[in-house]
Order: C-alpha cells, then sequence, then structure tokens
C-alpha cells in the first residue's frame, strides 16, 4: 500500500512537472516576436536567397527563438515605392528596401540612395552610412517622411552594379545617344549630363527592352543578378567594374516594434545587419569574380567585358558632381547629405 501510494505521488510530481514544461515552451511561444519585412529583391534572386536561407534563422539561433525575421519578397504585401509608409502603420515591421526608391518625396533619399559614381567600392559606402553621418541623416529623413515611428538599424549597399549593354560602351564619349533604362532621379540627370538618353522602365521590363531594342543598355543590377536574369545572353558589353550605381539598402523598423524589444534583441538586429551585409557584399563579390573569369574565358555568353580605365571614371565623376550639387539645392536634408558626402570624401581621399 505504502509503495502504491510512492509510486502514485512520483507519477503525480511528473505530471506536474510536464505540465510546468508546456507551460514554459506555451509561454515561450507566445513570446515570440516575428519581425515581418519587405525586401527589395525577387524571390529567386541571389541576395534574397542569402538573406532567407542563410542569415533570417540565425537572429531566432541568437536570440534562443525569442525573435524571428520573415523576409518577404519585393512587392508582396505592398509597392516598394511603398515599405516606409506600411512600416509607420505597423503593416509591416520593417523593411529591408533600397533608399532610392523614395527619392520623390524628397532629395535627401536620392542623395543618401545612390550617390551615382561617388565612390569607388561598397565598403566605402558602408562606412560613410555606418560611421560617417549617413545614418544620421537618414533618421532624420525618416522622423520627418515617416510619421516619427521609423527606426533606423543601418544603411549601405551590397554590390557596385555593372552596367549591361548591346553595345561597348568604353568610355563616357561612347555614352552619346545611347538609349540607356535608367531610374528617374539622380541617375537619370547624370546620364542625361553625359550625353545618354535615359528611358525610365520598370526593372521587370529591362530584359525585354534590351531584347527589343528600346533601349541600349540599362542600369540593372550587380553582375550575379544580371547574369541570373539572362542579360547577359542579349546585352553581351557589360561593364564591369561598373561605372555607376551603389544601390544602398536599408534597414527600417518600425519604431513601436523596436521599442517594445528587450535590450539584447536590439543588439542582436544591430549585429546581425551588419554581419549579414558584410557577408553578402563579400559574397556578392566572390560571385561577380567568378562569372567575370569564365566570361572572359569565352565560357558565356559575353562578348566583351568592358573596364573602364581610371581617367574615364574621373570624368564620369565630374560629370555627377554637378547633378549632386544641383540637387543637394532641392532641400535642406538634401543639402546636409551632399555636405556629409563632400566632407567624407575629402578626409577619404576620393576627392581633393
Amino acid at each position: 500500500m505504502t509503495k502504491d501510494r510512492s509510486i502514485s505521488a512520483r507519477g503525480i510530481v511528473m505530471a506536474a512537472l510536464g505540465a510546468l514544461a508546456l507551460c514554459a515552451l506555451s509561454a515561450s511561444a507566445e513570446a515570440a516576436k516575428v519581425l515581418k519585412l519587405q525586401a527589395s529583391q525577387n524571390a529567386g534572386d541571389f541576395t534574397y536567397r542569402q538573406l532567407t536561407e542563410v542569415w533570417a534563422p540565425k537572429v531566432k539561433e541568437m536570440s534562443g527563438g525569442s525573435l524571428e525575421l520573415q523576409i518577404l519578397p519585393t512587392r508582396s504585401v505592398v509597392p516598394h515605392r511603398e515599405t516606409i509608409d506600411a512600416v509607420a502603420v505597423g503593416i509591416l515591421d520593417g523593411d529591408l528596401n533600397a533608399v532610392s526608391y523614395f527619392s520623390g518625396r524628397d532629395p535627401v533619399f536620392a542623395m543618401l540612395g545612390d550617390l551615382i559614381a561617388g565612390y569607388d567600392n561598397p565598403d566605402q559606402v558602408q562606412i560613410f552610412c555606418m560611421n560617417g553621418g549617413g545614418k544620421e541623416i537618414l533618421q532624420k529623413a525618416y522622423d520627418r517622411y515617416g510619421k516619427g515611428k521609423i527606426h533606423v538599424i543601418g544603411c549601405g549597399p551590397y554590390a557596385r552594379e555593372a552596367l549591361v549593354s548591346t553595345k561597348p560602351i568604353r568610355g563616357v564619349d561612347d555614352l552619346e545617344g545611347i538609349k540607356i533604362r535608367s531610374p528617374e532621379g539622380l541617375a537619370s540627370e547624370v546620364f542625361k549630363r553625359a550625353g545618354a538618353s535615359p528611358v525610365a522602365i520598370p526593372f521587370s521590363e529591362v530584359y525585354t527592352s534590351l531584347e527589343k531594342g528600346i533601349v541600349d543598355a540599362a542600369d540593372a543590377s550587380a553582375y550575379v543578378n544580371n547574369n541570373a536574369s539572362g542579360m547577359h545572353k542579349i546585352a553581351r558589353y557589360p561593364i564591369y567594374p561598373g561605372i555607376h550605381s551603389q544601390a544602398v539598402l536599408q534597414f527600417i523598423v518600425n519604431k513601436d516594434v523596436w521599442n517594445d524589444l528587450s535590450e539584447a534583441e536590439r543588439s542582436i538586429l544591430e549585429v546581425w545587419y551588419l554581419a549579414a551585409y558584410t557577408d553578402l557584399r563579400r559574397t556578392a563579390d566572390i560571385e561577380d569574380r567568378n562569372l567575370v573569369a569564365k566570361d572572359r574565358a569565352g565560357q558565356g555568353t559575353v562578348e566583351e567585358i568592358v573596364d573602364w580605365p581610371q581617367a574615364e571614371r574621373d570624368r564620369f565623376r565630374q560629370i555627377a558632381m554637378s547633378a549632386w550639387a544641383d540637387f543637394a539645392e532641392q532641400s535642406d536634408l538634401a543639402k546636409e547629405a551632399y555636405e556629409a558626402h563632400i566632407d567624407f570624401m575629402k578626409r577619404y581621399g576620393l576627392l581633393k
């Protein structure tokens, strides 16, 4: 009888412990925060796969399961130019979008989103964004245009974009009369001043526009992404390294979401951003170089990889500088961003 009571008591204790464990697991599951972010890439892009398959799972691992990232492809929730509104009102928890998409609201987003022909490599732009004042000016812009509901975690590019072309463009003079797909704003203005004829075409229509001869060249994406999209089958004279774009991507979150995170979770997101995008830049660079080596060896469809000499790159930068200065006069924040860029580039030895 005593033995039976002992077994019964032990069973009760074990059942109680099991119930407590289930409660703890349930509480943990309820406490998990899933941040829904919209990116700027399509689902099949190399960059998107790196973020979703390699890096997003690390947030859950680092946080012990209390925090997760759900990264959605471009336009999956809202149009790509409306993500900041969606973040501000809580439709999205955040975005990993291109800053220049919002240039129509204030030229500051053009100045911070892609200083055309300004920098030599993505690391320099990343340093400006995170250590040279760019992030702070971007936060000011969102304090003004994001209803005070947006917190900036980070900003920077992952690649120096190549430029695809159906014709060889070996220097500034060869841009004369070239019909080039270019986003509206600063990029379009720089190409126009260099003698090209910019055409505003959605990214989704770049391939067919090149194929049909609507444009001769296109401001598209990184070499690896252009290759994956089949651009090099029809635009067989890519310029690499690129001469123009290093599109800055941001990591922003809704301010209420940010405030609800623990200090440890905030640190995880800050460290995750720096690690993920540093790795993304390096991985994309390696992928680009591997593809370029194969194409130069005649293993692809590319006819010639055009590499502008430094003197031509300097000429193009001088043309771009006049456009920077004009854009800077269009708003107080744009002027602040311009002055921060110029100061940083002088200290970094890019300008005299």
